[in-house]
């Protein structure tokens, strides 16, 4: 076998890997944190209507499908002396950091500037995570032409993808707490064991101040009867004047003292903890860049036709099938990311106990990520995918049934069904890089970032769609983030699509995976067949090199 095989197929090196991994780490940076926390920011934070916001993310990822074929198109004609997808990750780094701070910035605007604001802002991060991503995820079937590999590769690069998930979902809210710290002047006096008066003041406008207490037990109503909203809520959201007194009646918690209260500024908070999370998105995509090598290349004698590629894409059925089941796995996800923290505020009253979850929640994705290599193996891409979403599905419904005390049960059940879910995308890009070795074993032709456009697609638009379904369903029971009056009425929607909405999507899922035709007999065939090709085509390369010299 001569060096060009051997090049192509050899074991990747642990710093590679971890290089490449660190790639997904910052896109999950990103992805993850829009994914988690924007749309509650925008409903309580920024203050636009969730069917508003439904709307705004399914127009946007559903128009973004485009780019992500127009980018798969662009990666494939890239030439430059790094290869075809590794500059891009270079020139995306900063613009993607950037454009992620301005996402979570708020300025002041009235309510049709706020919809504008949102509208372009979250349209320019699609397009440029697009630029960033289909680069990225290509470039995995390029580092290696080792299907086994490749899959362990996937692996490295789902440890990464929970780990920056981990990173925004675990870091995020305690940041929110540490940079929205108003400093308020508290005032206290108790009337009975679990009830209080308590007066807050700041020495600055606060323009959307939140005020609870840390364990999230007791409940405000307002003392002043100006106020219009005279509810009993577990927090209450104003704005707060400064050196302005804002006096509140506590009740049901015991043992309350000044600092068993948090006030936060929700946009100084939010604002500045993406700023800092930005800064480490743009450092690890640098790491990536510098780390990795490309090595696997299109048939020489391949010329550039856009219309053999589509034709070429079109006939692809294993891709065809691996874009539905893509796209319904990630509404799965999606909704499960983008109702955590309003089920743990408003249903359990705890936003910060959100981010231990997530983080438990990703521990238990870094353990799926990493043994799925292992298990493929026994089991194979195809059968793993279906055992492993079925089981998170069944697991994830029965959340449906804990109630508010039931924490050790939430927790098990999430972590239970995260386990398992992570093995899907760990085979989704792995298999995409099969989808490319199968074009060219049929057709002759490679293009790689064609193929892997569907996984930024399936990802981008079942995420719309899962924010749209998010934002109906608390719409139909009458959510308004900015309005506790609404939240009690809203719980039962709020339970619902925290399990057994997404649970029946995966379902669907895991049934759509029959279709997949690529088994692992199938693949070891295609391996070798494309290997003997490559060999020859050395091999010819060098005779003309040789003949040339002589």
């Amino acid at each position: 076998m001569n060096t060009h095989v051997n090049s192509t197929n050899q074991p990747l090196s642990i710093k590679e890997k971890i290089g490449y991994a660190l790639g997904d780490g910052a896109a999950n940076i990103a992805w993850r944190g829009v994914a988690t926390f924007l749309l509650i920011f925008y409903t309580d934070v920024f203050g636009i209507a969730p069917a508003v916001v439904g709307v705004l993310m399914l127009v946007a990822r559903s128009s973004d499908g485009l780019s992500d074929v127009f980018m798969g198109i662009v990666g494939d004609r890239t030439k430059s002396k790094y290869g075809k997808f590794r500059p891009w990750i270079l020139w995306t780094a900063i613009p993607l950091g950037a454009i992620l701070s301005l996402l979570f910035t708020t300025p002041d605007l009235g309510n049709e500037g706020k919809v504008v604001y949102a509208y372009t802002t979250y349209i320019l991060f699609t397009l440029i995570y697009t630029a960033n991503n289909i680069p990225y995820g290509a470039l995995m079937a390029v580092m290696t032409g080792n299907d086994k590999e490749r899959t362990s590769l996937g692996s490295y690069r789902m440890v990464g993808a929970f780990t920056g998930g981990m990173i925004v979902q675990g870091a995020l809210l305690y940041l929110v707490a540490t940079f929205g710290n108003v400093n308020p002047s508290i005032q206290l006096e108790q009337i009975t064991a679990d009830s209080y008066l308590v007066t807050v003041s700041a020495p600055n406008d606060v323009p959307n101040a939140n005020i609870k207490t840390k364990n999230g037990i007791a409940s405000f109503q307002w003392e002043d009867a100006n106020f219009e909203d005279q509810s009993i809520t577990p927090s209450k959201s104003f704005l707060m004047e400064a050196d302005f007194e804002y006096t509140f009646s506590v009740t049901g918690e015991e043992n309350l003292t000044q600092e068993s209260f948090s006030i936060i500024n929700q946009k100084k908070g939010y604002s500045t903890a993406i700023y800092v999370m930005s800064v480490f998105l743009t450092l690890f995509m640098f790491i990536t860049f510098y780390t990795t090598k490309e090595r696997i290349a299109p048939p020489k004698r391949q010329k550039t036709d856009l219309g053999t590629d589509f034709k070429d894409l079109l006939n692809n059925r294993p891709w065809f099938v691996l874009l539905f089941i893509g796209l319904l796995f990630n509404i799965y996800n999606s909704i499960k990311q983008g109702i955590v923290v309003i089920y743990f505020t408003h249903y359990l009253n705890d936003q910060l106990l959100a981010a231990s979850y997530m983080i438990a929640l990703t521990i238990a994705s870094i353990g799926g990520a990493m043994i799925t290599a292992s298990l493929g193996k026994k089991f194979g891409k195809k059968k793993l995918f279906i055992y492993a979403l079925l089981f998170s599905a069944i697991v994830n419904a029965l959340l449906f049934f804990c109630g508010t005390t039931d924490i050790v049960a939430i927790f098990t059940l999430g972590i239970i069904s995260e386990f398992a879910s992570a093995i899907f995308p760990t085979l989704f890009f792995a298999m995409l890089g099969d989808v490319a070795d199968y074009s060219e074993y049929t057709n002759g032709r490679r293009a790689t970032g064609l193929v892997y456009s569907a996984g930024s697609f399936a990802t981008k638009f079942g995420g719309g769609i899962a924010a749209a379904i998010i934002g109906f369903v608390l719409s139909a029971y009458h959510y308004d983030g900015l309005d506790h009056t609404t939240i009690e009425g809203a719980i039962p929607g709020i339970k619902m699509l925290m399990s057994w909405v997404p649970a029946l999507i995966g379902v669907i899922a895991a049934g759509l995976m029959y279709l997949y035709p690529l088994n692992d007999k199938f693949l070891e065939r295609i391996n070798i067949e494309l290997n003997k090709r490559r060999s020859l085509e050395e091999n010819n390369s060098q005779t003309d090199v040789l003949e040339e010299v002589l």
